[in-house]
């Protein structure tokens, strides 16, 4: 926010939007949640967003512009590098020659307005816009790839319609345009992940948007072979091997941004498929709220990484977002006196000050022969990609005894199963209690989309299915039907934002404990129990996935159906 807490009370209050006492309720909610109060109080619908906006401009002495019916000329766009724009959070929308009209997030912020002023070399008119509504401002970037590149792979794609005996170099060369456009096309659709697939009669382009698959179109099955090659090429690939799997990588740059693509190739009944993965070529700092963490784990995970020794174990499915919270301990944890070495398969983002290595299988440098010789290397903090067999287990928790702070990933369901998983890698319950500090497990939902987002009465099946779930999750009927329930749920409608979809970003839900003198007293002298261990967390405030769930579903964050569909995967 660009005004602190009490001047967003006093103007909130001054102007009978809301009274004191709503107000000090709802920053509360947003303080435990770690999330920003206007959100909660937009999406609860306790304060109306364009009027806020309004009275906020009028505070700050700025104009207050709403980039929702606007149309932006690409030429407009360009005079400012998207990578700027994200940054400093910015969209330039009008220009008269000499001034530049400017929409900001924070309007007052003269230091970027100079630095506009000489990038452009025109006079800037700062206006107005609300957080959220700079998402809306990107897309008019993200059209710029999606419109112009959609429509050079239609006509690349209609040559090979056309012409079906495509001699080999023709082939070629719309291979590398349509590979060039569809990476293009991905990152104009905010995708993560491109897959390029073959079946009988034809090739298949799909990206993951927001967690989600999605088809984008269908190419003649003549090119696909091409297709490979061409990404093979690219990630210094085998090109004439063609039935093992095949992993490398490639940098490229899309628009204002590197990327780093992570490839991998398997042969399939039809040919080979490729699955790029989209990573920014550095993985820039996010906060734990950022993750979305609230602020007891947050507090409790601070303490974990402040002990200089210990286990920090992040457990989830693939694509839960483990690495991505590990990696974002390991910057808060960054700096000059510390030596901090990492041992992954593989290395997802570059980190700087960051001594990393890759698992190589052919080599033997497996996790657990990294990890050796990383102790070698005078660490003080070391992650280990994951745990995967004894020998990895023991050496770390060896080098979790002997003063080092250890950071790695468990494949289990849940925090409370990273217990016996450990037992059953034959750990000793002794070492497990003397070395583990804090247990996390996550699942990435996604957000609802601000923009078109709506309220409902919770409705009877619903509530049925919330009570079930709490009970599977350990606690009794009438604990169940005694919970607090929200009354009220969310969803998007679909609009521009989102796509259509109703959703537009992706936040973490989480379970997590912190191992105490409770806990290790019990892990070192008794047979370890689930039953029993849910009871003693019980007492300590732990909430399982779903109920942290449950808390953003509250506030408008995400929907039930996600919550239900990550926790159930």
């Amino acid at each position: 926010m660009i005004i602190s807490i009490e001047e967003l009370k006093k103007l909130l209050i001054n102007n009978n939007l809301i009274d004191e006492n709503t107000f000090t309720e709802v920053y509360q909610e947003a303080k435990k949640l770690n999330l920003n109060i206007l959100d909660i109080l937009f999406n609860k619908r306790l304060l109306d967003k364009e009027y806020y906006a309004n009275i906020l401009s009028n505070y700050l002495g700025v104009k207050r512009i709403n980039l929702k019916n606007l149309s932006i000329p690409t030429k407009v766009l360009k005079l400012i590098p998207e990578k700027i724009a994200l940054d400093k959070k910015i969209i330039p929308f009008k220009d008269d020659g000499e001034i530049l009209h400017l929409a900001m997030v924070n309007p007052v912020d003269y230091e970027t307005i100079s630095l506009i002023a000489n990038l452009t070399h025109k006079k800037i008119e700062p206006y107005l816009i609300l957080e959220d509504e700079m998402r809306l401002g990107l897309i008019f970037y993200q059209k710029i790839y999606k419109e112009e590149y959609e429509e050079l792979l239609k006509i690349e794609v209609s040559k090979i319609e056309n012409i079906s005996n495509l001699n080999e170099e023709a082939q070629n060369v719309s291979a590398i345009k349509i590979i060039n456009n569809i990476l293009n096309y991905a990152v104009g659709l905010n995708a993560s992940d491109i897959h390029i697939e073959i079946f009988y009669e034809y090739s298949l382009i799909r990206f993951r948007v927001d967690g989600i698959l999605k088809e984008i179109m269908k190419l003649p099955k003549i090119i696909h072979s091409s297709l490979i090659a061409r990404i093979k090429i690219l990630s210094n690939l085998q090109i004439d091997e063609h039935f093992r799997p095949q992993d490398g990588r490639f940098k490229t740059k899309i628009g204002d941004f590197e990327f780093d693509v992570r490839v991998s190739i398997i042969p399939t009944l039809y040919g080979e498929k490729a699955v790029l993965r989209l990573l920014a070529s550095t993985f820039k700092p996010t906060s734990l709220s950022d993750l979305g963490l609230n602020e007891y784990h947050e507090n409790l995970l601070i303490k974990a990484i402040k002990k200089s020794y210990g286990m920090i174990i992040s457990t989830g499915p693939t694509g839960s977002g483990k690495t991505t919270t590990l990696y974002t301990i390991l910057q808060i944890l960054n700096s000059p006196e510390i030596n901090i070495c990492t041992i992954e398969d593989p290395i997802e983002y570059e980190l700087n000050r960051i001594n990393q290595m890759q698992v190589n299988t052919k080599i033997n440098l497996t996790f657990a022969e990294g990890l050796r010789s990383l102790l070698r290397q005078d660490p003080n903090i070391i992650m280990v990609g994951e745990i995967r067999d004894y020998e990895t287990a023991d050496i770390a928790i060896q080098a979790a005894l002997t003063g080092h702070l250890i950071l790695s990933t468990l494949h289990t369901n849940d925090a409370i199963s990273s217990i016996p998983r450990l037992l059953d890698l034959n750990i000793p319950k002794y070492l497990i209690a003397s070395t583990l500090s804090v247990v996390i497990a996550q699942r990435l939902v996604r957000k609802i989309c601000l923009n078109c987002i709506y309220s409902s009465e919770l409705k009877t099946y619903q509530l049925e299915t919330i009570k079930e779930q709490l009970i599977k999750d350990g606690l009794s009927e009438e604990e169940a039907n005694n919970y607090d329930i929200p009354h009220y749920v969310f969803k998007g409608k679909g609009c521009d934002l989102c796509n259509y979809s109703g959703y537009h970003g992706r936040s973490g839900i989480f379970e997590l404990f912190f191992i105490d003198d409770d806990l290790a007293d019990y892990l070192s002298k008794r047979d370890f129990n689930l039953v029993e261990f849910k009871n003693l967390l019980k007492n300590k405030n732990y909430k399982t996935m779903f109920q942290d769930g449950l808390d953003k579903l509250s506030v408008g964050i995400t929907t039930l159906e996600e919550i239900l569909r990550v926790i159930r995967e």
